[in-house]
């Protein structure tokens, strides 16, 4: 199923995504989690994987297993960083072969040398999106910086590029990481008004590690809220205090943007379970129905 066709079922939907294991141990432990999370019945569940292609094929066979075997609608991240046309469709036709029909199309991450000595025949996210749509066969996800992306002068210029993602053929966006709500929902007043009117979902990563999320959060530019960080620096040591915190803020979160009207809930696990199976199970069942 496209995740297209869910929006048209569920007003609101509820997302988890997950990164391919490693090795045997990861393995399990990613099994125990997924079989947690699959209780909550989400609306579909997202794989990434690891920079620069480097555990795709490990990817691919988890995306494959969740939708035809556990039976979840499945997408599959896709970069297209350094990567040949040729190599792009191959990949594609054989999603499409597995049944495979829901991607998030990324550009990737720059290496330091920025686009020195790599491929270059797709420089941006919308050069992918525009060859997928071309194919007539998927629903494409595209990401959303609601504190604008790092490389991006400001928002109104990275909002034009979100904007050519659209028009390139992106069915919704997935927003990155973010701590104060105002970011998300004045990133889709602005969006609205550059023409863009897709489902633009708000992407959730718990705080269970504090010195983990603040490094993450500077990578994708996105601000942690003084009043969290003061709370939060005084126990960072203390892993059950910082983990009750984290979720209470996540809980208080969640709910807000569900209130003031957000389409769902998309969940950044690092493939642990607890946390989002905590304050999925927190939110008050009229806002999730």
């Amino acid at each position: 199923m496209k995740i297209t066709d869910i929006f048209k079922r569920q007003e609101k939907t509820f997302s988890f995504e997950f990164f391919p294991p490693k090795g045997y141990s990861s393995t399990l432990e990613l099994g125990i989690n997924i079989g947690q999370l699959i209780k909550l019945a989400p609306s579909f569940i997202s794989v990434t994987y690891g920079a620069g292609g480097t555990t795709q094929d490990l990817s691919f066979d988890l995306i494959e297993y969740i939708q035809h075997k556990i039976g979840i609608t499945a997408m599959a991240h896709y970069t297209c960083i350094n990567a040949s046309k040729t190599k792009v469709e191959s990949d594609l036709d054989m999603l499409f072969s597995k049944n495979i029909l829901n991607l998030m199309l990324l550009r990737g991450d720059l290496p330091q040398q920025g686009f020195k000595g790599l491929n270059q025949e797709f420089r941006h996210a919308s050069d992918l999106i525009a060859l997928a749509r071309s194919k007539n066969r998927y629903c494409i996800g595209a990401a959303g910086y609601p504190e604008k992306h790092p490389e991006s002068l400001d928002i109104d210029s990275d909002l034009k590029w979100l904007k050519n993602k659209v028009d390139q053929g992106a069915d919704f966006i997935i927003t990155q990481m973010f701590f104060d709500n105002d970011h998300y929902f004045n990133f889709v007043d602005k969006a609205r008004r550059f023409g863009i009117k897709t489902r633009i979902i708000p992407g959730i990563m718990p705080i269970t590690n504090f010195k983990q999320i603040k490094k993450f959060s500077e990578m994708c530019g996105a601000t942690i809220p003084q009043r969290i960080i003061t709370a939060l620096e005084s126990i960072q040591h203390d892993s059950t205090a910082l983990y009750s915190a984290g979720v209470d803020f996540a809980i208080e979160q969640c709910v807000d943007l569900l209130k003031r009207g957000a389409p769902g809930l998309h969940f950044y696990t690092l493939n642990k379970s607890r946390a989002t199976v905590d304050i999925f199970s927190s939110l008050p069942h009229a806002l999730i129905h």
